[in-house]
């Protein structure tokens, strides 16, 4: 078995004395777990080791491998310049991970390089191997924004390009846990920080893979991590494999989790087919969606599988309900994939007839005009979920004190300038936020917040 060991491991750049200056001291645990890990792979002497890197080129709808023959880094922007590192790339592994991600149709290569130097994820865990052991060439891979299940099929692909090249491979999955567990941390607190620390350290303890692709996108959102994705890459790199797992460490003292886990293969085992398992919850819960969804997010649905499929717009083949033929009113369609935005396009009053074609029009919108994404394709069409919102009439306010994110939307104007945020989003915690993104949306300069008028609304929302 190529793949000799995976790690989970975090990379505040304070663990080193040069940074922390004695606040080091604090995460100790997670130092001696370090340490514990650089004595381990050094006494394995790998060929590769692989580093999954949040921080390195990321992209929405691309993982990016790091090209080239080597690359330097040093803890500058830490103020730490003199902690330096050179490190040779795997080119051969590198080239081989890039035929087995082509020939799987994973989404993912070397392309779109923006900045080689490396980054402080990759050096951390780096920094503390190179105490042990340096007789290793690297692969760096940045997990992006893609599904799960891609992430998935890129860790099997790592696996297959290291049972191919007959090279023994440790996997670095480089990541913090939340960043929101204490009030006084750099990012605040909210209770999902600490669930999500709580269900990470769980998955490490009994190597159970099917919990860190359990976990939606936007619960982790809520909790601010920047590993999990790198973790389920890992994750594949171990597909169909009884490992041996365990938690080194958790600490979180600084508000934020770090955790150092360890996975050594043991045997093959299919039972432990993580991808099979993802792809038959998430089709069960969507089968659930479609059974209880509502009149109005069927419609958005219907129009939008119809448009891509067949690029017509969709005429239903039943009278509308009542409600929809009787009531106008502006209307926002939402799509998300896999939990993230897809789409998002309505109208603050009616432009048409009636609700129902209200949706059908903005649904139309929210899948192929939206700016900030491709028109939807027909092979995404069963990975999408929909919400609809009907805008009762807004009402203007005074101040600011009339708001509430939970239950009231908000419009923001000061000339011909006019933007508009929902209620009740995921993330928006306070009224001071909700004005400053709805101000941005359109194009209202912070400056400027003395002499914005605003106005509220309520919206019936409906999934």
């Amino acid at each position: 078995m190529s793949i000799t060991a995976a790690y989970i491991v975090p990379h505040p750049p304070l663990i080193l004395s040069e940074i922390g200056r004695g606040e080091e001291k604090k995460i100790q645990n997670t130092i001696n777990s370090m340490r514990e890990t650089a004595a381990e792979i050094a006494e394995s002497r790998p060929d590769t080791i692989v580093v999954l890197s949040p921080h390195s080129v990321m992209y929405a709808d691309y993982i990016h491998i790091s090209p080239g023959e080597s690359a330097t880094g040093d803890m500058s922007q830490f103020r730490a310049p003199q902690i330096k590192m050179d490190i040779a790339y795997d080119t051969d592994f590198v080239n081989m991970l890039e035929g087995a991600t082509r020939q799987n149709g994973i989404p993912a290569g070397t392309q779109g390089e923006r900045e080689s130097t490396l980054d402080h994820a990759t050096m951390i865990p780096l920094l503390f191997i190179n105490e042990k052991y340096t007789d290793y060439k690297v692969v760096r891979a940045a997990p992006g924004g893609v599904s799960y299940d891609q992430l998935y099929s890129f860790g099997k692909a790592i696996k297959e390009t290291a049972e191919k090249s007959h090279k023994k491979t440790v996997i670095i999955a480089s990541g913090d846990l939340s960043h929101k567990l204490q009030d006084d941390g750099p990012y605040g607190f909210v209770k999902e920080g600490p669930e999500f620390d709580t269900q990470i350290c769980r998955a490490i303890r009994i190597g159970d893979f099917s919990m860190l692709m359990d976990i939606d996108p936007a619960f982790e959102e809520k909790a601010a991590d920047c590993g999990l994705r790198a973790f389920i890459i890992m994750a594949g790199t171990l597909d169909k494999t009884a490992v041996d797992s365990k938690l080194l460490s958790y600490e979180g003292p600084f508000g934020v989790g770090y955790a150092v886990g360890r996975f050594i293969p043991i045997s093959s085992d299919t039972t432990k087919d993580y991808l099979e398992k993802y792809f038959n919850t998430k089709n069960e819960k969507m089968n659930d969606l479609r059974v209880s969804e509502g009149e109005y997010v069927k419609l958005a649905r219907n129009t939008v599988e119809e448009l891509a499929k067949t690029h017509r717009e969709y005429a239903p083949d039943h009278e509308l309900p009542e409600s929809m033929k009787n009531e106008k009113a502006g209307v926002f369609v939402s799509i998300k994939k896999d939990g993230n935005l897809r789409g998002c396009i309505g109208t603050t009053g009616p432009v048409t007839e009636n609700v129902g074609k209200e949706i059908i029009r903005n649904a139309i919108s929210a899948s192929s005009e939206d700016p900030r994404f491709p028109p939807v394709k027909a092979s995404e069409l069963d990975h999408l979920t929909y919400s609809v919102d009907v805008l009762r009439p807004p009402e203007d306010i005074p101040d600011k004190s009339m708001l509430d994110t939970k239950k009231y939307g908000v419009i923001v104007s000061l000339g011909y300038k006019r933007g508009l945020l929902l209620p009740n989003l995921d993330g928006i915690n306070s009224v001071d936020e909700q004005i400053r993104i709805a101000m941005s949306k359109a194009g209202i300069l912070p400056s400027d917040i003395d002499r914005i008028s605003l106005q509220r609304f309520e919206v019936v929302r409906h999934y």
